[in-house]
């Protein structure tokens, strides 16, 4: 087992569900942690008590990783001691609506995009040189089983989570030769604010997702990412789908009313 205490783990989209999940994950293995995301006051409360609870040192910053100046900008002036980026988790993802295509809003298309392809594109360019000049490193992207299969509405989505598996195949191949590894962490249903923001808000829509059924937690898709960080050098998981066990498919989910 590889030891990622002290390693400066880098995690986007870390202010709710997986990525606050990876958070602390990490930070019980005594990770140094760089959290960024949208939403600054969640991040501040997280990184406070995480380094009270585990002792362990935490850097926080607002980024939009849609914004391609920001998320350059943000990287290149890291404080030095936080420049060494050990492993990356590529977490900051949504959906937006689950509507025909003839049907949806093109607005909810670009935000998908832009977050989970372009987004996870500009992070990964802004780390990963510095791993290969380091040859060390470890890229964890945050996938999902819809990007192995597509249902019904789900079209835009399930193609940008496709493309974070093509990405990550890629990425791999690009890699091979040094010692930076790459991983994908495929989760099925998971009981997050992800429902709630594909539909904009609506609670109780977003409830039904999970009604009657037992999804992941953040925190059983955070131990598979930590998992992952955490094998021998000369092992690569590289690629895990979770699913919890009431779930087969995205298409089959046993509920029990």
């Amino acid at each position: 087992m590889e030891s990622v205490r002290e390693k400066v783990v880098c995690i986007t989209g870390a202010s709710s569900g997986i990525g606050a999940a990876c958070a602390e994950a990490f930070a019980r293995e005594g990770s140094a942690l760089i959290l960024f995301a949208r939403r600054r006051d969640r991040l501040t409360s997280l990184a406070a008590r995480l380094t009270k609870q585990h002792g362990v040192r935490a850097f926080t910053q607002q980024l939009d990783v849609r914004n391609r100046e920001e998320v350059a900008h943000c990287f290149s002036s890291l404080p030095k001691e936080w420049s060494s980026i050990d492993i990356l988790v590529n977490n900051a993802g949504l959906s937006r609506g689950l509507d025909k295509i003839q049907e949806a809003l093109i607005d909810d298309w670009e935000e998908m995009i832009d977050t989970n392809v372009k987004g996870l594109l500009y992070v990964t360019r802004a780390v990963v040189p510095a791993m290969v000049a380091r040859n060390s490193g470890h890229v964890i992207n945050i996938g999902s089983i819809a990007g192995h299969q597509v249902y019904i509405a789900g079209n835009v989505y399930c193609a940008s989570k496709h493309a974070v598996h093509a990405l990550t195949q890629g990425l791999k191949l690009d890699l091979l030769g040094t010692d930076v590894r790459v991983s994908t962490v495929d989760p099925g249903l998971v009981e997050t604010e992800f429902s709630e923001v594909r539909f904009h808000g609506d609670k109780a829509r977003a409830a039904k997702t999970y009604a009657n059924t037992r999804p992941l937690t953040p925190a059983d898709v955070a131990e598979v990412v930590v998992f992952c960080a955490t094998r021998p050098l000369h092992v690569t998981l590289a690629e895990a789908i979770v699913l919890p066990t009431d779930q087969a498919s995205v298409h089959h989910v046993h509920r029990t009313a």
